[in-house]
């Protein structure tokens, strides 16, 4: 008897050709995702192997630091929050910093015992989850008032409440004794990981993060650096699933109708306020984990760089670039940006650097335009990152109005996870 007329058990809820099909279809819509997961593994070695070779200050000049990668992960999931509720639902919140500020001084402040009911030696993966609940609930405190608005006016009073509580934290002596310069963690290192479990937890920092030796036996160290930077990018690729969960459920689907056409959901009876608060309030919590996550590396805050309106900009600028309504294109928009900032700074290398120490002195001292090339170096591309972001903006909000990612689902006609192995199939056959 051929294999396709053996009977199938009744009592089996799933036949085993229909299981395989679906594993074999899960697979494939998510070879995108982890072939991306495997190049960011790989990058750290990658550089780290490159830095060994001959290549190596071109290495430093061309590619970011995994310094500036970790950065990319944690600011990469601030925008992804920022597009969970502003891309997927059209309401733009001018105010999201609120929530990123709110993840960070909430882990600081519990690490330093000073959150009633949080005891000071609290393991940060409670810490980081209590600070994301506490900002899913200002989320909805702040979105009960402002989605009684809509349009500009919504990204206004969004934008007036983060900016009162940027104030608030700035004057609150609580906090600490300067509180405009921000707290620091005074205890040890924050782990990421299984709490109470020290086994399966590691330590994060910039100086205080746990190195490894000899990995797995194959003679690998990672340095401080790059384990931080593998602990949290475990925690944004989580957050990024759960994320994408959402999405892709029933309630994701009335977000989109949201988006798309408010009037038309309320109008078969979806409770559109309800759902938007609930939107918000999610969107609040991961990123509350993004700023958690920021503080943890770090071990310090300070307004300017947590609840300060240009936090969101940043997220807004990178959403935009990487394309609205992805999820996963703010990540890409926060790379993009990010490497551009690298390599026109000379933080870790840079172009500048570059060009000043490996162009001989009398091409530098050479005449262009009146100026020596030196000194053109020096005033048009070292640390003018800024400068040049902006005319990228500008260049993508005119030419490239949906985003990287935005653009290649466009080309593909689809989902880049779902559609781009058939186009490649399609030319490696």
């Amino acid at each position: 008897m051929d294999e396709t007329d053996a009977p199938v058990d009744e009592s089996d809820p799933i036949p085993p050709s229909t299981a395989t099909g679906g594993l074999r279809e899960y697979l494939r819509d998510h070879a995108v995702h982890a072939a991306v997961i495997f190049g960011f593994l790989l990058y750290p070695l990658a550089y780290e192997a490159l830095l060994a070779t001959p290549a190596a200050p071109f290495a430093e000049a061309f590619l970011p630091a995994v310094t500036f990668m970790i950065v990319v992960l944690y600011m990469g999931l601030f925008a992804m929050s920022f597009d969970f509720v502003s891309g997927y639902t059209g309401y733009l919140s001018f105010g999201h910093a609120a929530f990123f500020g709110t993840g960070a001084y909430f882990v600081v402040l519990a690490a330093n015992g000073q959150v009633p009911g949080v005891p000071g030696g609290t393991p940060f993966m409670i810490t980081l989850l209590l600070g994301a609940v506490v900002a899913g609930l200002l989320a909805l405190v702040i979105g009960s008032v402002s989605f009684r608005l809509t349009g500009v006016y919504f990204a206004m009073i969004t934008l007036g409440f983060a900016q009162v509580i940027y104030e608030l934290i700035r004057s609150w002596g609580y906090v600490s004794t300067n509180p405009t310069e921000g707290a620091t963690v005074s205890g040890d290192a924050l782990a990421i990981g299984v709490p109470y479990v020290d086994a399966l937890s590691l330590d994060v920092g910039r100086l205080t993060g746990e190195s490894v030796e000899n990995l797995l036996g194959l003679g690998v160290d990672l340095s401080a650096t790059v384990v931080s930077y593998y602990a949290l990018g475990i925690v944004v690729v989580v957050c990024y699933f759960a994320m994408q969960r959402i999405i892709h459920s029933p309630f994701g689907r009335v977000m989109i109708a949201i988006r798309e056409n408010e009037e038309r959901a309320r109008a078969v009876g979806y409770p559109t306020y309800r759902f938007k608060l609930a939107a918000f309030a999610v969107s609040g919590f991961f990123g509350a984990i993004a700023g958690g996550i920021f503080a943890a590396y770090s071990r310090s805050v300070a307004p300017d760089g947590t609840f300060y309106f240009l936090v969101t900009a940043d997220a807004l600028i990178t959403t935009i670039i990487g394309g609205f309504g992805t999820l996963a294109g703010p990540i890409y928009g926060t790379l993009f940006t990010q490497g551009l900032e690298d390599v026109l700074s000379t933080e870790s290398g840079g172009v500048a650097t570059l060009l000043r120490e490996r162009l001989p002195e009398s091409v530098l001292q050479a005449d262009l335009f009146g100026i020596s090339l030196e000194l053109f170096v020096n005033t048009a591309v070292d640390g003018r990152a800024p400068l040049y972001l902006g005319i990228v903006f500008v260049l993508f909000v005119l030419f490239v109005p949906n985003g990287i990612l935005g653009t290649l689902r466009d080309r593909l006609g689809g989902t880049v996870g779902k559609r781009l192995p058939d186009h490649l199939r399609r030319y490696f056959r």
